[in-house]
């Protein structure tokens, strides 16, 4: 009887051990392909995707989190509200890659040195996922996007293994200073991302949070380690040369060549309310309607859409919806007429709000870093007011 336990028990064993060696042999190897930033304004941010390599037949296929069907009826609406629906779509890397080598996006691969076990898990979730009734997710620019998909995608198959080490590090950027960095290239982007985001996008992010760039998230995978202390990154495979303009580099902003540039036009503002007042309302009608349509804009984001990093954007003191109640006045002036008397209450109003604006900064309040356009506007919004309140009390 005892040596027939014996027998069971090392014929368990030897199964347990080919069972391990099975399981070992078939693992897909996983890696993380990471695309530069591109020229057209939605590639400025880069991209990336899972890759899963079959050991047995070589088909390596690219899990991507990125796509969208713009041509959805919904889609402007969704987009305008902040509902965008994203889905990911399996296909072979070949396939993937081929747009962007027609581009000339450079393309680097990642493999990651992943437990079997690991390895086979997020495959196989990927693969369900990747099911028609699945793909679909909730996108968000900073929380939920295809680059956060792949760092939550990862993390769950090592346990929050990457999470926690990822948490509780910080190099100090920002939402916005990624955001404005990366849109540079395009100053209608960059401005538009800096007015437009409020102060939830000033608080220093951890370097998971940091994950929402894809290159932040390559250069942390190469740092992390895995489950038995080796670095998770087992190579680094350069697929594509990039044949475009690089990232934009970090470069520290500052605020006084704003002051400057503030203050030299509302030195001009003065000079042509008593010379060339024509001019001063040419000046001025054109940055009112500018400044109203902007602060319509910011109100609808923190009213009625679900863009949470644009609520209670304290820009609305500098580009203030009230703008657009000066145009009568700026309209006045072109016509060599006297602006009604109660533009200037409204003048005094635009130019008392972009004063609250810089107070603001010295209120114990979340920062948000507005001073560039503080120190533009609150000169101009203070001249203006000084220029068209002379003007409207004149002679017509």
């Amino acid at each position: 009887m005892g040596d027939q336990v014996g027998v069971i028990a090392r014929l368990l064993c030897l199964l347990a051990l080919f069972s391990c060696a099975f399981a070992t042999a078939a693992a897909p190897r996983i890696g993380v392909i990471t695309m530069a930033p591109g020229e057209i304004f939605f590639e400025r941010f880069g991209h990336n995707a899972i890759v899963v390599a079959d050991p047995a037949s070589g088909q390596a296929t690219s899990y991507n989190f990125g796509y969208f069907e713009p041509e959805e009826p919904d889609f402007v609406a969704r987009f305008a509200r902040g509902r965008m629906m994203y889905w990911l779509v399996a296909m072979p890397l070949e396939q993937d890659l081929a747009y962007y080598r027609e581009v000339g996006r450079g393309v680097t691969l990642q493999w990651l040195d992943l437990e079997p076990a690991q390895a086979l898990a997020l495959a196989e979730s990927l693969a369900e996922r990747a099911r028609p009734e699945n793909a679909r997710y909730r996108y968000d620019y900073f929380t939920s996007n295809c680059s956060t998909q792949v760092r939550d995608a990862l993390d769950a198959a090592m346990g929050g293994a990457l999470k926690s080490q990822l948490a509780g590090r910080s190099r100090g950027n920002t939402f916005r200073s990624e955001s404005v960095r990366l849109a540079s290239p395009a100053p209608w982007m960059w401005m538009g991302f800096d007015i437009g985001l409020a102060s939830y996008a000033d608080r220093p992010m951890s370097r998971w949070e940091e994950a929402f760039v894809p290159m932040r998230l390559a250069d942390s995978l190469g740092e992390a380690r895995n489950a038995a202390g080796r670095p998770l990154v087992q190579s680094r495979v350069e697929l594509l040369p990039h044949r475009i303009a690089a990232e934009p580099a970090e470069a520290p902003r500052r605020w006084w060549p704003w002051l400057l540039a503030g203050v030299a036009l509302a030195l001009g503002v003065i000079a042509c309310g008593r010379y060339r007042p024509r001019a001063l309302a040419a000046f001025a009608l054109p940055l009112w309607t500018l400044c109203g349509v902007a602060g319509l804009v910011l109100l609808y984001l923190w009213l009625g859409s679900e863009h949470r990093a644009a609520w209670a954007n304290r820009n609305l003191l500098l580009f203030n919806p009230l703008c657009l109640l000066l145009i009568p006045a700026a309209i006045a002036v072109l016509r060599q007429r006297r602006p009604a008397r109660w533009s200037r209450a409204v003048l005094g109003i635009v130019a008392v709000c972009a004063g609250v604006a810089w107070f603001l900064h010295w209120l114990p309040l979340p920062l948000q870093y507005n001073q560039p356009w503080i120190a533009l506007l609150l000169p101009l919004h203070a001249a203006l007011a000084l220029a068209f309140t002379r003007r409207s009390r004149a002679a017509p």
